[in-house]
């Protein structure tokens, strides 16, 4: 097993997720002192909705092989894990803090949804190389194109609910296919699959759009944080921050060593990025969609600062995925 740079590792832990801590504190700062105005964080969150994000989902999975992507062990793997954890988190979301279907599906995604692209790529690489970069865009690409969208279509369903069975699938397929994240992930693996070659300017384009979109998503939580506790709801938050940082690392180990028994670099890099804090694409849907907006946050917020300590952990163990 490639061996962990421990210090090199722990140090990178930090450069990631400091800043990351002080993109949001920034975003705070503006909204307690009022420098942005009353409707900043709606509109820069629609922003990254509707053009950032957009941006950076087409030309991501544009410029990734689709043969690359097809890491069928790998996909098993971490994707076992996401789908074990959030049907894990999903009956003790509507037994134990009664939320209804469209919170329970946010829920979900907080407990399992990976801040893949903005921490994994550069964890992964610190840790193992350039080669490092290829499970964290593989692991973006399934939670762009799939664990997101199935995220929109539950949302969708508890809002079309009492229209008839037939009309609820019409409505969630509806919302679905009218995603821009769903759109342009679609777009984009469309174009690599068909060999498409991007024009330089588009590439650009999007280059430029995208970068945007992790910095005014973490600044737009700040803004949405100014003036609001970050304890509402601690119990259900620290049962999330639990699920994120300790069971779907553990539970995507078992799936990815003693069931399946991957290649040590590809098992140990799907236990980091199961490990992950929540990603803030998880706080853009729900202010897209006014659900559960203030416990999606509070549990990305308290998922990244406590990711300190338990990523650097993990990394710091020899031979994971042993």
């Amino acid at each position: 097993m490639t061996a962990f740079l421990d210090s090199a590792v722990a140090t990178a832990v930090l450069d990631v997720v400091l800043p990351v801590f002080g993109i949001v504190l920034a975003g705070w700062l503006c909204g307690r002192f009022g420098l942005l105005g009353q409707a900043s964080s709606e509109a820069l969150n629609r922003f990254v909705y509707f053009v950032a994000l957009p941006a950076l989902f087409f030309l991501s999975m544009a410029q990734a092989p689709v043969a690359e992507i097809l890491n069928l062990p790998f996909l098993a793997a971490f994707g076992g894990g996401v789908l074990l954890v959030a049907l894990l988190s999903l009956p003790v979301s509507r037994l134990a803090f009664r939320n209804g279907l469209g919170p329970s599906g946010l829920h979900a995604l907080s407990a399992t949804f990976s801040n893949t692209g903005y921490m994994g790529i550069p964890l992964l690489v610190t840790a193992f190389g350039p080669e490092g970069a290829l499970p964290a865009i593989i692991a973006t690409v399934l939670n762009g194109a799939v664990v997101m969208a199935i995220g929109i279509a539950v949302i969708e369903a508890d809002l079309a609910r009492g229209r008839g069975a037939a009309r609820i699938v019409l409505d969630v397929a509806g919302g679905v296919a009218r995603s821009p994240l769903v759109l342009s992930a679609a777009a984009g693996i469309a174009a690599s699959a068909l060999g498409l070659p991007l024009p330089r300017p588009l590439v650009t384009f999007c280059d430029i759009l995208g970068a945007a979109a992790p910095p005014a998503a973490l600044f737009a939580i700040g803004l949405f944080m100014a003036g609001r506790s970050i304890t509402t709801g601690l119990a259900e938050v620290s049962w999330l921050t639990a699920l994120k940082l300790l069971v779907q690392p553990v539970v995507t180990w078992v799936i990815a060593v003693p069931v399946l028994g991957l290649d040590p670099f590809w098992a140990a890099s799907a236990v980091v990025l199961a490990a992950l804090p929540t990603g803030s694409l998880v706080f853009v849907l729900a202010s897209q969609y006014g659900v559960y907006v203030q416990r999606a946050t509070a549990t990305i917020l308290v998922s990244t600062v406590l990711s300190v300590i338990t990523l650097s952990a993990l990394l710091g163990i020899q031979g994971v995925g042993q």
